[in-house]
């Protein structure tokens, strides 16, 4: 369940009152396996999600950053021209040892139980950050550097772009099953200006991991993406994910039978009664057809999520008998 630590959960919240520092939270091996386990021993979902975020590695390559209760993600230094990009290095994992330390563990931890997931951010989505200064609302500064300093811009997005691929393989070799590429921000962009400032980064990152941990799964998700659904297959993604405002059928009728999709049951209907919860569920599922569907959420766990709904999430993901589901319903896509 997409971003299923933490929230919600009261087991997180009383940790996050000892330890009220997020940097802290997850960056410390010890308490990143404490809250990336609190769900899996909640709900025991499939798949085990590394409590991390993915501005995490930015350190580690140049660009630090804090994180404030009211403003959120802050970058003292943004970057805008080329002097600014003289402060980047290739990304160091001394100082990532944290991520891969805890995915080792979190192997250990659930055995072959579940699957151990990683993510890392796009690289125009971790450029937003860099060089708005922060979180935006709007994206003005970076999308003017797009017509104004465009060299910058794309040398910055190819430094991300090398930094990110790494990453993503040192997840792997520490211990991660499958991977999931979030261009949170991707859906900001026109079309036209996603084909040509995040698509290229991401395939390039895609192709090389693919060449270098060809088992590794790959989930690409954007949000607000049903504009580059089509866009989005051919990036060489195994899955994509699909938020809630995209039908799943449609969804499926546009991505066609070759790629498995992800989601999309609305993050809000956790707070809807139980029967209407499964109801959503099985209406997905059902639209997403027999194979190739991972079932999750359109987008986050959402703050004060009550915990029941999320164990009603699951339980009744486990309850479904597919051929039961299927016997008297034509997929989208067989």
């Amino acid at each position: 369940m997409m971003r299923q630590a933490g929230r919600y959960m009261a087991v997180y919240q009383k940790l996050a009152k000892k330890h009220p520092s997020f940097r802290e939270r997850s960056e410390n091996t010890d308490l990143i396996v404490e809250i990336s386990l609190q769900p899996w021993q909640a709900f025991r979902p499939d798949g085990v999600i590394i409590f991390s975020d993915i501005l995490t590695p930015l350190p580690a390559f140049g660009v630090p950053f804090d994180i404030e209760d009211v403003k959120g993600p802050v970058i003292q230094s943004p970057i805008r021209t080329e002097e600014d990009l003289k402060e980047l290095h290739p990304i160091d994992f001394e100082k990532q040892q944290f991520v891969g330390d805890s995915l080792k563990i979190l192997r250990q931890e659930v055995g072959e139980h579940a699957a151990v997931l990683g993510f890392v951010g796009a690289p125009w989505t971790i450029a937003t950050y860099i060089v708005e200064g922060g979180t935006t609302r709007t994206y003005t500064v970076i999308k003017n550097m797009c017509h104004t300093a465009p060299n910058v811009l794309r040398a910055l997005l190819s430094h991300l772009t090398k930094a990110i691929t790494e990453y993503v393989v040192y997840q792997v070799e520490h211990g991660a099953h499958c991977i999931q590429i979030f261009d949170s921000w991707g859906g900001q962009l026109t079309p036209e200006m996603w084909e040509r400032w995040s698509k290229p980064y991401i395939e390039e990152i895609i192709h090389a991991v693919k060449k270098r941990c060809p088992d590794t799964p790959i989930v690409f998700y954007i949000n607000g993406n049903g504009g580059l659904l089509e866009r989005m297959k051919t990036t060489g993604a195994d899955v994509i994910g699909l938020d809630w405002t995209v039908d799943m059928a449609d969804g499926r009728r546009r991505l066609g039978s070759d790629v498995s999709v992800q989601g999309n049951v609305d993050p809000a209907y956790l707070f809807s009664p139980l029967p209407a919860l499964t109801e959503e569920i099985l209406r997905v599922v059902k639209c997403a057809g027999p194979k190739g569907h991972i079932l999750n959420l359109g987008h986050g766990v959402l703050v004060g999520t009550p915990e029941e709904a999320v164990a009603h999430f699951f339980k009744t993901a486990r309850s479904l008998d597919y051929q039961t589901v299927f016997q008297n319903h034509t997929p989208a896509v067989i």
